[in-house]
């Protein structure tokens, strides 16, 4: 089953508020017969066409495929927060890597971050971009660690995170009964991710990239010019960058065994009024510290927009805004009975160690994804890094791709059986409270 036919129609965005409300561009046609490049970017989300616009501004000649549209998978669904430093935090990060490698990954962290708001800012795209972005404990033990992680933060990379005890928390930022504390990261951010990519894409178009849209890559020949194979054409070029994250499939096997594609759910709800008040106290987006992470924020026309649930199968759940409401009762028991106008799902690829993959592959093909739910930023960030490498500064992507890295046990057959039985556990634990 191929994840970018099974739950969506062909050539169109899910139905979610984020279609919704999109400044909508219109269709590119696909691929018909062989065109040359000197780079052929395979994928039309935040990493290839940050890539594409990157190689483009810097005068190669950029042809961008993507299977369905640009925009059409994470980088149009997801959570919408641009967070700090890497998926991993820095003081687990400092044990996997050591400090120094850690405060370079913490400063490409920073530097995704910065990049994002200087694209939204330079292409002026309307995302809606604003500032904060709070975690939340649903236990003491877990107020106790994010409170040392801030102190850790400040102590030794000198970064200002604010601190909230449960009193605080709920008068200030969110008073969920669910919820005894947390902190706030002033310089993340929250946006419209759908707008961010269709911005992207319209900067791409207007520096020269041409893209073609339901034209997915079937094979790539290699060599010192390599093919990308589609259904209805080919593209010789160069470089090849493979920037398809969860949505790879068998595309190309070192990667696919290291990057393995889930399912999360996200729901709208009815416009809240004034009672929005009662979801978050603050224009600010929010997750919080269960091993399953919910996360949600407030739609600028004051919808509550909440992600939480994840499956390991190919297919949705029938119900999608059943899966949302479980969790999003914990949160908001107030809101058990809301009216939800939109629920949708989207694929992400994760890692086991939850860091990027980033891999040359070929001389001249490189691969980024895995961006495991931290991807506004680093998708963004890999983009701009493999055009970099393409261009001969290497130091980045190179940074990146030595990152350990290890493939899911078991091959394709078992790994997902295998992540869904352990998810399934850390699900019980959080519901337990152990």
């Amino acid at each position: 089953m191929n994840l970018l036919y099974a739950n969506d129609a062909l050539g169109a965005y899910p139905d979610s508020w984020y279609a919704a409300t999109a400044n909508t561009l219109p269709a590119f046609a696909p691929l018909k017969g062989e065109t040359k490049a000197d780079v052929c970017v395979v994928g039309g989300g935040y990493t290839g066409l940050s890539a594409a616009l990157h190689l483009a501004e810097a005068g190669r000649d950029v042809v961008l495929i993507d299977a369905q549209r640009v925009g059409f998978g994470a980088s149009g669904r997801n959570g919408g927060q641009l967070g700090s430093g890497q998926r991993v935090e820095q003081p687990k990060l400092e044990k996997m890597v050591g400090i120094e490698a850690a405060r370079k990954l913490w400063d490409l962290g920073e530097d995704a971050k910065h990049l994002v708001k200087s694209l939204i800012a330079k292409h002026r795209i309307d995302c809606h971009l604003k500032p904060g972005v709070a975690w939340s404990a649903s236990d003491k033990g877990d107020v106790a660690g994010l409170h040392d992680y801030a102190e850790h933060m400040d102590r030794v990379y000198g970064y200002q995170i604010e601190t909230f005890d449960a009193d605080r928390f709920a008068a200030e930022v969110c008073p969920s009964p669910d919820y005894c504390g947390g902190i706030l990261d002033h310089d993340a951010a929250h946006l419209h991710p759908l707008n961010l990519a269709l911005g992207l894409a319209r900067a791409c178009k207007a520096a020269g990239v041409r893209i073609f849209e339901g034209s997915a890559a079937q094979h790539i020949d290699h060599g010192a010019k390599a093919t990308v194979r589609t259904d209805g054409g080919r593209v010789v070029a160069d470089h090849v960058l493979l920037a398809c994250n969860g949505y790879l499939g068998g595309l190309e096997r070192k990667t696919a065994a290291r990057v393995m594609p889930i399912n999360n759910f996200i729901a709208a709800t009815e416009p809240l009024g004034a009672a929005a008040q009662e979801v978050l106290r603050k224009d600010v987006a929010v997750a919080d510290s269960r091993f399953v992470v919910n996360y949600f924020r407030l739609s600028h026309d004051g919808r509550l927009l909440f992600g939480g649930g994840e499956s390991y199968g190919y297919k949705f759940p029938a119900d999608i805004s059943a899966k949302v409401r479980g969790p999003m009762s914990v949160v908001f028991p107030h809101l058990k009975d809301v009216r939800i106008d939109y629920a949708w799902g989207g694929t992400l690829g994760i890692t086991m160690k939850r860091l990027p993959y980033l891999a040359r592959l070929a001389p001249n093909i490189l691969s980024a994804s895995g961006y495991s739910g931290h991807g506004l930023g680093t998708a963004t960030h890999a983009g701009q890094l493999m055009a970099l490498a393409v261009e001969g500064q290497g130091d980045g992507f190179d940074t990146m791709a030595a990152i350990p890295t290890t493939p899911f046990p078991g091959g394709p057959a078992m790994r997902t059986p295998l992540l869904a039985l352990a998810m399934t556990w850390y699900a019980l634990r959080d519901r337990l409270g152990v």
